[in-house]
């Protein structure tokens, strides 16, 4: 059970990410999960890490670091898309 509400938080984390960001970001609902998991692993564990908090543990700075963590990923993956498109 534990394994499907980290998917789901992961999608919620995903749609916020997208919502938030300005512009177009054309992906479906897989890639808005994969995003939002990632994000949730890579900006919950380094929150945690920096407030001392159990990184299994819900908790704000945990939601808010997987939010800027899917962000900053979002970013990351327009602006490599970007580049690839304009070479072409």
């Amino acid at each position: 059970m534990g394994i499907l509400l980290f998917i789901a938080f992961g999608f919620i984390v995903g749609l916020l990410a997208r919502a938030i960001m300005p512009g177009e970001q054309p992906m479906g609902m897989l890639l808005t999960t994969g995003l939002g998991i990632a994000g949730s692993l890579i900006g919950g564990f380094v929150a945690s890490a920096l407030s001392n908090v159990e990184p299994t543990r819900v908790h704000a700075i945990g939601f808010i670091g997987s939010l800027l963590g899917a962000l900053v990923l979002l970013g990351a993956v327009r602006a490599f898309m970007g580049r690839s498109s304009r070479s072409l």
